[in-house]
């Protein structure tokens, strides 16, 4: 698949632009972050996120439906809303005019990206081919690993609550003691939790290594403290390297600084590590950890399971990610996956752009 998903509905906003419509850049922006946060291939979550972001009058609606069923050769009049047929405002069934030939050919063609768009999103990282790879990177780079909140210590003014504002209240009756007193109010403050992912790059993993750490590069990029560490049989801090604006470039600097790519697999001496230097200044307490292997274990399970244990008490949640959990036959027999299991507060699978889509979900959702 050579063409980016977000380019065609980018694209989309241009051609309402031809139809008349006036479509701002900002309102561009708003479509396509609607987008990735609902399904692309849903027809019905894509129109509706359209009209609300670029129809501004309601005069412009016939025209945003005709451009829509043109440039994504969706069935005109009816479509599905909440499982039941609804008609669109202002759209008779029926009424709009047979596309061109050449709308027919764009029609397939978005068609066509859409049916291996979804074929893509749900392949094996270990069979894709170079350039799936390539395009399957392009999406993950969009992809958003956005941040729990948490309440904060510190306070903001608020219009009720249970805290008084005790300073503004004293301010505002200096000089004024024929007023009664006026009660202010202050509630906690709500911040971003930490996210920290341990990313496993042993020779076992090497068929997801590096998507991993392009989604780790993609969680820096959702904002808030973020900490990223690869580790084969030594652990190695990377979030400097891939705070770098160029996916590739970022990438390539956290590869040349990994020493044990491709090689063992010592996780709990590797967890060990990150608890005993890291663990202090690298956003572990009350954070979110996602660890990311598929717990083939070379070294002693029991010192595995001692420092997850750990972990888990200092985190707020530990999510481990095992690529091998796509498969309909696993089992977490494996001697590193059995010892950890106890300590993990969520399983989640890891081999493809669907699932890492449902990991950002289950980081985002943490309470």
């Amino acid at each position: 698949m050579a063409t980016d998903v977000l380019t065609t509905y980018v694209g989309f906003g241009a051609a309402l632009r031809v139809a008349g419509l006036t479509v701002g850049t900002g309102q561009e922006l708003a479509f396509t972050r609607a987008v990735t946060r609902l399904d692309p291939l849903d027809r019905d979550d894509v129109y509706w996120a359209g009209r609300c972001c670029l129809v501004i009058r309601a005069d412009d609606v016939a025209t945003y439906d005709r451009v829509f069923d043109t440039y994504f050769g969706i069935r005109r009049g009816a479509i599905t809303v909440a499982g039941e047929p609804r008609q669109r405002p202002g759209v008779a069934a029926g009424s709009l005019p047979a596309p061109a030939p050449r709308a027919a050919g764009e029609q397939a063609q978005h068609g066509q990206l859409a049916s291996s768009w979804e074929v893509l999103r749900n392949k094996d990282f270990a069979a894709c081919t170079a350039d799936e790879l390539a395009e399957a990177r392009r999406l993950i780079a969009t992809l958003s690993l956005d941040p729990p909140m948490r309440r904060s210590r510190r306070t903001d003014r608020a219009a009720s609550g249970r805290r008084p504002d005790l300073r503004r209240v004293l301010r505002d009756q200096v000089g004024e003691r024929t007023r009664p007193a006026r009660l202010s109010w202050r509630r906690p403050r709500r911040k971003p939790r930490p996210r920290v992912l341990i990313l496993d790059v042993s020779g076992s993993m090497a068929a997801y290594s590096r998507m991993l750490l392009q989604l780790g590069w993609s969680a820096r990029r959702s904002g808030g403290p973020v900490e990223v560490f690869c580790f084969g049989t030594r652990l190695t801090r990377v979030t400097g390297a891939l705070a770098r604006r160029d996916p590739d470039d970022a990438l390539m600097r956290a590869a040349g600084e990994i020493v044990d790519w491709d090689g063992g697999t010592r996780i709990g001496e590797s967890i060990r590590t990150y608890l005993q230097r890291h663990a202090r200044r690298a956003g572990c307490r009350g954070g979110v950890v996602v660890l990311c292997s598929d717990g083939l274990e070379r070294g002693d399970p029991v010192v595995l399971a001692s420092q997850l244990a750990r972990l888990r008490r200092l985190s707020h949640r530990v999510i481990w990610v095992n690529p091998l959990a796509g498969g309909a036959s696993f089992e977490p027999t494996a001697r590193g996956m059995a010892a950890a299991l106890p300590h993990v507060d969520v399983l989640v699978a890891g081999h493809s752009l669907a699932s890492l889509e449902h990991l950002s979900r289950v980081v985002s959702e943490v309470v």
